[in-house]
């Protein structure tokens, strides 16, 4: 499970003395136990990863404002953290794989038009999780469906 390797990880570090990605790991599960709490149950992997992906999309936003406003130093903290909480994310998907998925995902749930992405975006959604950008998915299906 992957919260368990993220457990193990904070162990490593910790012993390690590297508290660069101790901070990060501590961070990482102190934001699942946030939600398990708040939900009271525990994530399963589908769950962490969408927390994992929450993160590194934060990141990534701070990253940019951070650049915008020329601090090249929280910038490279920023980096620093995405690239640990990335090596808990599955393979990124290449994009002749994502096109195949939604092509496969269309003709799975029938989809002949635009008020059909929703469906196909469900379906999607399971499949890649983690794997691939969902905001640039979405644009794809709906040029397909659109065209």
């Amino acid at each position: 499970m992957l919260k368990t390797r993220i457990q193990e990880d904070m162990k490593q570090a910790l012993k390690a003395g590297d508290k660069d990605r101790l901070k990060v790991v501590r961070m990482l599960l102190a934001a699942i136990k946030q939600i398990e709490v708040d939900r009271r149950t525990e994530l399963d992997d589908s769950g962490v990863l969408g927390v994992l992906e929450k993160m590194v999309k934060q990141r990534r936003e701070s990253v940019s404002q951070f650049q915008a406003g020329n601090r090249e130093d929280l910038v490279d903290i920023e980096l620093a953290e995405i690239e640990v909480l990335e090596n808990y994310l599955p393979a990124p998907l290449s994009e002749a794989e994502v096109d195949e998925m939604i092509a496969t995902a269309i003709a799975d749930t029938g989809a002949t038009g635009i008020r059909d992405m929703g469906k196909v975006m469900a379906h999607l959604k399971s499949r890649s999780q983690g794997r691939a950008d969902m905001g640039a998915v979405s644009a794809k299906v709906k040029a397909q469906l659109s065209g």
